[in-house]
């Protein structure tokens, strides 16, 4: 007699996409930052009752938007062993074009925020074209760029903020209702760029090549890949991304602030490096990167609430850079 016992099917794996996306996700380098922004909640969920609600989260949130979605902009640079140090001051430009298309010069809304994304684009474009074609090295050329956006930003605002806006720039910034809890469509906004971007990265042939010129660029390079052409697209796309934190920066405040983003470039490469992505290029995730601004959100809203100073909140923040890079630079040494 043969056995009639039916096995019962394997369960189907899970889609190629999202097994790649959740492992890059979950990745050695995520995993930590991950663990530190639970502890951190914890700790602080300890110390105070206000920490642990939805009202708070949300606010928290609101506080990391922009500068998150500026990290974002700063991973894929920074994945090619770059660094932009001229991002915040790329999106304050940006926002005062858009502000002062739609107010002074009465252009549409709609086509004012497209001019001040543009803009911030040629500006990525332009770091881009002369890190690849002239070749100097990314902290030179975006300090440079850096001073550039800056001045022009106080020279096109003449010093001025620019107020009254068209209720279209400040959309983002509204709030609608999800649980209780008021939460602004310039957050829902920033996650799904998180998202895409964690897409992108992870499932395109564009993303593979992103981490393979940020790993060893001279080899890409014999295996026929344009890396000139990926670094000039990476600058160009986070120049992009910009101005779209841009928007989110004047849907924030409600108006057009020549005096925003003067410190924006360091938190977004300290949220960058807080996630787990390497200064030395070629490794990390761009959800480590929302891991990341979380981190710096979450120990400057508890400590807050808690009562310590601010002095101390920019202390420990940089602490936890260096032990981050530390980290980085030890598994490396390691891995080799």
């Amino acid at each position: 007699m043969t056995s009639s016992i039916k096995m019962a099917p394997p369960a189907p794996p899970p889609p190629m996409a999202a097994r790649t996306i959740w492992r890059r996700a979950l990745s050695v380098s995520t995993i930590g930052p991950l663990a530190a922004l639970v502890l951190a909640c914890v700790y602080f969920s300890l110390q105070t009752d206000r920490f642990l609600t939805g009202p708070n989260f949300s606010l928290i949130l609101q506080q990391v938007m922009v500068v998150g979605t500026l990290a974002v902009g700063q991973t894929l640079v920074i994945l090619t062993a770059g660094i932009d140090l001229s991002n915040g001051a790329i999106m304050a430009f940006g926002s005062i074009v858009m502000t002062r298309f739609a107010v002074d010069g009465g252009v549409h809304p709609l086509l004012a925020i497209a001019a001040g994304i543009a803009v911030c684009g040629l500006f990525g474009a332009a770091n881009g074209l002369l890190v690849t074609r002239v070749k100097l090295p990314p902290f030179i050329v975006t300090l440079g760029m850096l001073n550039i956006a800056y001045a022009l930003t106080h020279v096109y605002s003449d010093e001025k903020t620019v107020s009254k806006l068209p209720p279209m720039l400040t959309a983002l910034g509204r709030t609608f209702d999800l649980g209780g809890t008021r939460v602004t469509y310039g957050t829902v906004v920033a996650l799904v760029l998180f998202g895409v971007f964690a897409f992108v990265l992870g499932q395109t042939a564009w993303g593979r090549r992103v981490y393979a010129t940020g790993n060893n660029p001279e080899a890409t390079r014999l295996t026929g890949v344009p890396t000139r052409r990926v670094l000039l697209a990476v600058y160009t796309v986070a120049g992009l991304v910009y101005g779209v934190a841009a928007l989110l920066l004047v849907a924030r405040t409600g108006v057009g602030d020549p005096k925003a983003g003067q410190t924006e470039n360091l938190e977004s490469i300290t949220a960058v490096v807080l996630g787990g992505t390497s200064l030395f290029g070629g490794r990390g995730a761009v959800l480590g990167t929302l891991v990341g601004a979380l981190i710096v959100g979450v120990f400057r809203n508890g400590l807050q609430l808690t009562g310590v100073a601010p002095i101390y909140q920019i202390l420990i923040t940089g602490v936890l850079v260096i032990l981050a890079v530390a980290v980085d630079r030890i598994s490396r040494g390691r891995n080799r």
